[in-house]
């Protein structure tokens, strides 16, 4: 399944808001450099659905804030 999100790093806390059924907003305390934000946006998404991070892919938005996820359930 595909899923849109809205990354916002840096962040006081994580978490997760559903918008509607593919649309996300996800906070982590992680920077945006080296690909930290994604990694930790990767993590969340992983525990929010519970599956293995390796089942959540960025398919793109990789620099940007609005990324794409695919999440194999």
């Amino acid at each position: 399944m595909k899923i849109f999100i809205r990354a916002r790093p840096l962040a006081k806390e994580e978490k997760i808001e559903k918008i509607d059924g593919i649309n996300f907003i996800v906070w982590v305390k992680d920077p945006p450099k080296d690909g930290k934000a994604n990694r930790a946006i990767t993590k969340a998404l992983a525990l929010y659905f519970n599956v293995a991070s390796s089942r959540v892919n960025l398919v793109s938005g990789f620099s940007s804030r609005q990324k794409v996820f695919e999440v194999l359930i």
